[in-house]
């Protein structure tokens, strides 16, 4: 006997149906997630990458107040490397006059860097939670279509065919939906793990150019 998908459907119960609409669910906000943070990596680097270009002859130069007048830019605005390099000149020149501008710099650069980090990442958590998670809620599907396929046999009081296949079919689909869920969910966090650490090292390698900035042209001066 052939069950379509909507036939399985109809004979699930309560149980099954949701577990199958929370797999279901939690893949489409893996799916958003996953697209919403692509989205924030590329636009991230084009905008940085432009701020790095424009950026770079005002270094050269020394120009701190331009430079801090370009990172706080409209423009700029969504750019990662826009806001460190903020932060990082609004703290040196509230401390300029005393010896540990530097040092104070260097420490709330240290504190940004974790905050814009926590900020790239939101949603990550989702992400791993379900890649570990679904796998658990497919197999609790399984067992609950075995308890359905035991039900059809004490009911027809025989084993044939007919009276297990909906709750065996009910039971491969969910565990399948759970693995594809689960696989597809660990392989996305596990590429958006290595673009986010390789933003946060040159978020890292910025802070310490910006440093060696602050501190070369206190020393010219």
């Amino acid at each position: 006997m052939e069950h379509s998908l909507m036939e399985i459907w109809e004979t699930m119960g309560f149980l099954a149906r949701l577990v199958a609409v929370t797999l279901v669910g939690m893949g489409v906000i893996s799916l958003g997630i996953s697209l919403e943070r692509f989205w924030v990596l590329k636009s991230s680097e084009s905008i940085s990458g432009l701020f790095a270009q424009k950026s770079k002859p005002l270094v050269d130069d020394g120009e701190v107040d331009r430079l801090l007048d370009l990172a706080r830019g409209k423009e700029f605005s969504k750019s990662p490397l826009a806001r460190l390099t903020t932060f990082g000149l609004d703290t040196f020149k509230r401390y300029d006059d005393t010896e540990q501008a530097l040092e104070f710099t260097r420490r709330d650069l240290e504190r940004r860097l974790e905050v814009l980090g926590a900020q790239a990442r939101r949603g990550m958590g989702f992400l791993a939670s379900v890649g570990s998670t679904a796998p658990f809620i497919g197999l609790f599907g399984t067992v609950i279509g075995i308890i359905t396929a035991f039900q059809g046999i004490a009911a027809s009081g025989g084993g044939g065919l007919d009276a297990v296949s909906a709750g065996i079919a009910e039971a491969l689909i969910v565990t399948a939906v759970g693995l594809v869920v689960a696989i597809v969910s660990v392989l996305i966090f596990n590429y958006l793990s290595g673009r986010f650490d390789k933003l946060d090292m040159n978020m890292n390698h910025a802070a310490g150019e910006l440093v060696d900035f602050l501190e070369a042209r206190g020393d010219k001066a």
